[in-house]
């Protein structure tokens, strides 16, 4: 049956994968719909996330291009199914795509890694720090975009509290810190928030200062959902015309690397905590 609507990020992603699998096997669209038993048709909308596939036809397809990789196959298999209504799509007409689908592969993440050189993480943003962020973007957001925008991050922070709990590490540079975007009052509070929130247990802020080392060039805000498999993963990269979402394995590692690099060169965790207090003490 065909999709309602437009496609999901899962659904898409399922169908990327899929084709993926056929083009390295060298099979064309044609022959695959053909040994499954379907139109092409069909399968151009399998691949483009717009029609859904069965269990087992995932598994047929996995037989028939040749991947023996049972953990990828397995890791598809549990992609399919009846489409899932997050509480994201509430957002779909006010939001962009590209904004409203981080909310998607973060709920659906096992993990998630962060690092931002001049801005808060959004799910460690305060709601006061992220309005004022909002009310400063070009071109100039109206009130209730603002509110919108405001309102989906503050929701989209509850994947902190899942059961079991997620681990979360945002990696900060000390550039980030010490920007006053939205005033000193509302910028202590914000630093005294992070505090909070890395000491909780599944929550890991850790802060590059300025003269550490073998800091990676990296300015755009990065965020790594992993998948059940590594190569399931998504990597975000936030900019002011919207959020690109990276799937190839190639940026996928490149991007764990970079991160990796960020982490290692950070503060460990109680340092880190010792240094986001004497920042907010001295503004």
């Amino acid at each position: 049956m065909a999709a309602t609507g437009p496609p999901t990020l899962r659904q898409r992603r399922l169908g990327i994968e899929l084709r993926r699998l056929r083009e390295r096997a060298g099979v064309s669209s044609t022959d695959a719909a053909a040994m499954i038993g379907i139109q092409q048709a069909r399968m151009s909308m399998i691949e483009a996330g717009r029609h859904g596939v069965s269990a087992d036809r995932v598994r047929a397809m996995a037989r028939g291009y040749s991947c023996d990789d049972g953990d990828l196959v397995e890791a598809l298999v549990s992609m399919t199914g009846r489409r899932e209504r997050g509480w994201w799509d509430e957002y779909r007409e006010l939001l962009p795509a590209s904004v409203v689908e981080v909310a998607e592969f973060e709920h659906h993440a096992s993990a998630i890694r962060v690092a931002v050189v001049a801005s808060m993480p959004g799910l460690l943003q305060t709601s006061e720090h992220a309005r004022a962020m909002f009310r400063r973007r070009v071109p100039t957001l109206r009130p209730h975009e603002v509110e919108h925008r405001a309102t989906f991050r503050m929701k989209r922070q509850a994947v902190l509290y899942d059961d079991p709990p997620k681990p979360y590490t945002a990696v900060i540079h000390e550039a980030a810190l010490r920007l006053e975007y939205a005033g000193a009052d509302i910028s202590r509070q914000q630093l005294l928030y992070l505090v909070e929130m890395s000491e909780r247990p599944n929550v890991s802020v850790l802060v590059i200062p300025f003269g550490a080392n073998d800091f990676p060039a990296v300015g755009q805000p990065i965020t790594y959902a992993a998948g059940p498999i590594p190569q399931l993963s998504t990597v975000a990269l936030d900019a002011d015309h919207g959020c690109e979402h990276l799937t190839a394995e190639a940026q996928l590692e490149r991007y764990r690397a970079v991160l990796d690099r960020m982490e290692e060169v950070a503060l460990p965790q109680g340092k880190s905590r010792d240094f986001i207090r004497r920042i907010a003490k001295n503004i």
